[in-house]
């Protein structure tokens, strides 16, 4: 079953299980004559907005992803804590309602019933689902080729642990050693094919969409090299631990049968998800272009009458999948800043800064014209932050894994930004590419939304740093 048919079932179990509970519980509340009513109450606009209220929630606690062989007591168990914080939610939402129409209902009490009734219908149908994907997988039906990178007892018990529950739709074709002496050596008739330094033509050849890293840890450089490797084809990539903190310091977990995976995977979000973001994108950039009007006025003024030059500063910067594009600011150093130098990164106290500069970087005023960039879709609002071709360059000569930040959309903001200082020198850059790492292999809605809280924080207390 392939991930957009899963998300399309899941989708359809979800809108068909909330709205029958929500009918039997109107029925219940209205129809069976247990409780005393003053008006009879709607009945088709309260099933959209509980549908959509379900909907948003489940979204955000990610109820929506693919759920890499987990159980499916996890998933109920995330299922039980996300109705458990919206039936909350809803408890208030009716007991404000009631005061501010002064009555006294009982529907905030038999909301309990709407839970039960809910965690009943999809669960049940979410259960039904899991386990016919599992049949189906069990009978061949859209099963994996996986490849274990290493030959070692990790590998072995990875393997063990694989071949022991078809349920999980994986087939180990093939292992590739580190050692060319490994080569042709079989583990339960599955056979060393190569090494590591050919894992591209491997994968081709195979047709590998699961790679699985079982290497010690003394062989950190070899997991960055083989990450790299397989980053541009279509396979997922997990890596069983000991080894996470090289690639980011911290990852997407899960569980393989009690052994522990981190995903480092191609479908950094899922399709619809990335086209919500794209819409909040272009509807939060246009109510900020729209509401600081006054203060873009302001600024070219206050930048016009300090020194000569544009008001404007454009410059190139590598956006998604390496494709150049002009980011616009309010210009804040002088107009040759680079004139004699060259290329440099700019520091916190960088004598380039005029002072109509300084005062706009420390409220981050000079970065209002990119919502025109996040508007053309050269950006958008949170992601790494986009550097300049001459750095990624040569950042990616010394520094592993970096152009994986080119495999989404740069931001105005990151969880960089917030987290860290300004990038004065190489050991700058690769802190910061941890924590964009660990945005790139957790993107989802909820975080981007964390993101922009935590940056509205870091302008009004004058943290973080947006080159």
């Amino acid at each position: 079953m392939s991930k957009k048919l899963e998300n399309i079932l899941v989708l359809l179990a979800d809108f068909l299980t909330i709205n029958l509970a929500w009918i039997l519980f109107w029925y219940f509340r209205v129809e069976s004559g247990l409780f005393k009513l003053f008006l009879e109450p709607a009945f088709l606009l309260p099933l959209a907005a509980i549908y959509i209220f379900w909907l948003f929630v489940f979204t955000f606690v990610g109820m929506y992803r693919a759920w890499f062989a987990s159980s499916r007591f996890d998933e109920m168990a995330t299922l039980f804590k996300a109705t458990f914080v919206g039936v909350f939610i809803l408890f208030f939402l009716i007991l404000y309602d009631d005061a501010v129409h002064n009555v006294v209902s009982t529907s905030r009490f038999i909301i309990l019933i709407y839970w039960m009734l809910l965690l009943t219908f999809v669960g049940s149908g979410r259960i039904l689902l899991r386990s016919i994907q599992r049949r189906l997988l069990i009978n061949g039906i859209g099963r994996k080729s996986t490849l274990i990178v290493g030959y070692n007892k990790k590998a072995f018990e990875m393997h063990n642990t694989i071949d022991a529950y078809r349920g999980l739709g994986i087939d180990v074709v093939a292992f590739v050693a580190v050692k060319d002496e490994n080569i042709g050596k079989k583990h339960s008739n599955i056979e060393v094919v190569d090494t590591f330094h050919n894992i591209k033509n491997v994968i081709a050849n195979l047709n590998i969409s699961e790679v699985i890293l079982a290497l010690d840890k003394h062989e950190g450089d070899i997991m960055l090299e083989v990450v790299a490797a397989c980053d541009s084809d279509n396979v997922s990539i997990k890596i069983i631990p000991d080894l996470y903190e090289i690639i980011s310091g911290q990852a997407r977990t899960s569980q393989l049968y009690g052994s522990p995976l981190i995903n480092i995977t191609p479908l950094l979000m899922p399709e619809w998800e990335k086209k919500i973001k794209r819409l909040l994108d272009l509807v939060i950039s246009i109510i900020i272009i729209i509401i600081s009007q006054p203060l873009f006025i302001i600024t070219a003024i206050a930048i016009k009458y300090e020194s000569k030059g544009p008001i404007f500063y454009k410059q190139e910067r590598s956006g998604l999948n390496g494709k150049t594009f002009k980011i616009i600011k309010f210009r804040s150093m002088s107009s040759d800043a680079e004139k004699l130098s060259g290329p440099v990164w700019s520091t916190k106290d960088d004598p380039r800064i005029t002072n109509v500069g300084k005062f706009i970087r420390k409220v981050r005023i000079d970065e209002l014209p990119q919502m025109v960039n996040v508007l053309k879709g050269e950006m958008s609002l949170v992601g790494p932050r986009p550097e300049r071709p001459f750095f990624v360059e040569k950042l990616s000569e010394e520094i592993p894994f970096y152009k994986r930040r080119l495999k989404v959309r740069p931001g105005v903001t990151g969880w960089a930004q917030v987290k860290h200082k300004y990038d004065e020198n190489v050991e700058d850059v690769k802190e910061k590419l941890r924590y964009d790492l660990f945005y790139i292999e957790n993107m989802s809605l909820s975080n981007d939304f964390k993101i922009l809280f935590r940056t509205v924080f870091v302008v009004l207390f004058g943290q973080g740093h947006f080159n």
